[in-house]
């Protein structure tokens, strides 16, 4: 059953060194299945902070939300495969033709480089947004129906899978099925103290198991405890 739980799990290194990305990797890498690389640890250090990681002996969730035109997101997530990364990301708003592009050009060059090809997720709606900000970005309806339709979206377009708050679980596994990985930030354990951070749409670690999550991401709650390995100890237990 650990060994289950363990590798639903992916750790965010949210962290400003190269020497705090080793330890962490050290300390957690037989407690979670990834390693979150982020856009302030991957401007900082570009490629070596993936390849501390591997170093270490973790594996890489790339958590960059590619969004650009087709063209410039293809040939981002490109290198993203001859990084190694297991898993990476781009929006869903970007459209079809981008998302569509993307994982032909995922397939293609993993095919030459004879290497698995990483799990492309979609990112719907952040989880600091909620309907109120939505409305003042112009976008209008409940958040979970727009993210079951970027959901949906990323599925007709070669997408493996979204990232998606706790929250739009069920509504998403309920449209796009059982194989359709959801990624889910927003976990806060139930020993965590609550407004620790600026998520909004969130839930436990074992709710968000429970109500059918493939991966949970969490950070802070286990990155700045007193001992990580243990508060991280803690979360398995609370899934099992």
């Amino acid at each position: 059953m650990r060994e289950v739980v363990r590798q639903k799990i992916i750790f965010a290194l949210d962290v400003a060194t190269l020497e705090e990305v080793r330890r962490f990797v050290g300390l957690l890498k037989n407690r979670v299945g990834l390693f979150k690389v982020g856009l302030e640890l991957f401007t900082a250090f570009g490629p070596e902070a993936v390849k501390a990681v591997q170093e270490e002996g973790g594996d890489v969730f790339l958590d960059l939300k590619l969004h650009d035109i087709p063209n410039t997101v293809a040939r981002a997530a490109e290198e993203a495969v001859k990084l190694g990364v297991t898993m990476f990301n781009l929006h869903a708003p970007g459209g079809m033709e981008m998302m569509r592009a993307t994982a032909q050009r995922c397939r293609n060059i993993a095919e030459k480089l004879n290497r698995p090809q990483p799990i492309i997720l979609a990112v719907t709606i952040l989880t600091s947004l909620d309907e109120e900000n939505l409305k003042e970005i112009g976008w209008i309806g409940p958040v979970s129906e727009q993210v079951v339709h970027l959901a949906e979206l990323a599925q007709k377009a070669g997408i493996d899978g979204v990232v998606a708050s706790p929250q739009e679980i069920i509504s998403v596994r309920q449209r796009c099925g059982p194989r359709f990985h959801i990624v889910t930030p927003g976990i806060r354990p139930a020993f965590a103290a609550p407004g620790q951070d600026d998520q909004k749409r969130v839930m436990t670690a074992k709710e968000a198991i429970t109500a059918g999550a493939d991966y949970i991401v969490i950070g802070r709650p286990v990155r700045l405890a007193q001992d990580p390995a243990a508060a991280m100890d803690r979360v398995i237990a609370e899934i099992s």
